[in-house]
């Protein structure tokens, strides 16, 4: 069968020739998101369509590339997804022409005894993907070398097909790029570098991430004039070659039912942001509508929702605007109670509670949370139900990625945690209607809880028409 979107086989699967990049790091901290936004400033600007996708669980890059993009970008985790869903989101969410992937860490900083699973590595082998190396080039000149030599080595079945060095001057950067030229011709070619940016145009970070998108006001002027000292440094046809060289991908498309629609809330502002843009889309894929509101802005759940979804995000930056925000508690309280199926992850599992940071929060769950005073739970964790609930049956089982400096005093003994290090806890709290808890889901990972979830919204759909109808 050919269709506009590719050639698809009678069975579903397909065979697409989707032009990508991706751009690695050394390590964390060597200018990937830079290089990244850079790069899809300056293919937009020549019209090129393109979209941005990012390796590992991160919610916060995902927001600068759609700031650039004007468009969602989704994840690429191994550990959430096995080889053909991956392929498939990859798929799902590319460019018209071309897609533009951004590693996480550095290019094979992983899990598991090699240290390399769930790694961009890894993203990068099983989807074909061309990469280029990033590496921060401050205080070195030959020694640079060395370290394109090393990753090279470590794994001779990488894709590193390019580099482009950070905080680099011109001069430098000339010298280096002719002595690569030298020492490794054509394997890995030099495809430009960054050059070191005034501080004003420097990304905020916070904890171990940077600053999300939303809070940085002047952040579209920050990208365009990094953009602008980018233009001739980066060597756009040549990267675009590169993409273009990439391999045909092949998967299967997976089996999602299709259901009568529904309407989820989404709670969405500075305060809950975290969100897997792939779930949302799940949904839409099922017959969900999705429909945003912000507690920040003391906006209720809209009515006749049948679901909700309470993200995480900084709540806790915001305690005593939502404290305030009586009509936005309320409602949520109300539409938890009522029944109404209900997500709430991370910070949207603390604002359900009594208190955060002493202010007070919806008070539909017993807990109280206060800054630790360092990380929590940090990392991916597969969980199983202990019992049956929003989800389905005991034994159900979701992956999930944690990353908090706050806790609190009731975390919920619902679901048995691990880590991949075999690391084990309790954790969440599950009833039929409510999952709450501070595990960041990624549903597509488990497409069947996906499903009952969404029966749910359905039965509590039905249930309300059935009061009017009575009334």
């Amino acid at each position: 069968i050919d269709t506009e979107e590719g050639f698809w086989t009678m069975d579903g699967g397909g065979i697409m020739k989707i032009p990508r990049i991706m751009i690695a790091g050394a390590s964390s901290g060597s200018g990937k998101t830079t290089a990244v936004c850079a790069i899809l400033s300056l293919l937009k600007r020549r019209d090129i369509k393109v979209k941005a996708l990012k390796c590992g669980p991160d919610y916060i890059d995902t927001m600068f590339h759609k700031a650039v993009t004007g468009v969602p970008c989704s994840n690429l985790d191994t550990f959430f997804a096995d080889d053909n869903m991956l392929k498939y989101l990859l798929y799902r969410n590319s460019g018209e022409q071309i897609t533009v992937i951004e590693g996480v860490m550095g290019f094979y900083d992983g899990t598991g005894q090699s240290g390399t699973d769930n790694s961009t590595y890894t993203v990068s082998e099983i989807t074909e993907t061309p990469v280029i190396l990033t590496v921060d080039a401050k205080g070195a000149s030959a020694s640079l070398l060395a370290v394109i030599e090393g990753f090279l080595s470590f794994a001779p079945n990488n894709k590193i097909t390019g580099v482009i060095f950070n905080r680099i001057s011109s001069a430098n950067y000339c010298s280096i790029k002719k002595l690569m030229e030298e020492r490794f011709g054509k394997i890995i070619l030099p495809i430009g570098y960054i050059p070191t940016l005034p501080e004003e145009l420097s990304l905020p970070s916070r904890h171990l991430g940077l600053v999300p998108a939303d809070e940085i006001s002047d952040l579209a002027e920050r990208l365009n004039k990094t953009a602008d000292l980018c233009e001739n440094t980066i060597d756009l046809d040549l990267l675009l070659k590169i993409a273009d060289s990439a391999s045909e991908l092949r998967f299967s498309q997976p089996n999602v039912p299709k259901f009568d629609k529904i309407n989820i809330a989404a709670a969405y502002d500075n305060a809950f942001c975290f969100y897997y843009s792939d779930t949302f889309r799940l949904f839409e894929d099922m017959g969900a509508k999705l429909r945003f509101f912000s507690p920040l802005k003391n906006e209720p759940v809209p009515e006749n929702s049948n679901g909700l979804l309470l993200g995480g995000g900084y709540p806790e930056l915001y305690a005593e605007k939502l404290e305030k925000n009586e009509i936005a508690k309320e409602s949520v309280r109300c539409a938890v109670v009522s029944g109404m199926p209900t997500i709430s992850e991370c910070g949207g599992f603390q604002y359900l509670g009594k208190e955060l940071n002493g202010r007070k929060m919806c008070g539909v769950l017993e807990h109280s949370t206060s800054y630790a005073g360092k990380l929590i739970r940090f990392g991916y964790v597969t969980l199983t139900s202990q019992k049956s609930g929003l989800f389905g049956n005991a034994g159900t089982v979701l992956r999930a990625h944690e990353f908090h400096y706050f806790d609190s005093t009731g975390n919920g003994n619902a679901f048995k945690a691990v880590k991949p290090n075999g690391q084990e806890w309790e954790c969440a709290v599950l009833t039929n209607t409510l999952y709450a808890g501070y595990p960041h889901l990624f549903l597509p990972s488990n497409i069947q809880a996906s499903t009952e979830f969404y029966k749910k919204c359905l039965k509590y759909k039905e249930s309300k028409n059935d009061n009017h109808r009575s009334e």
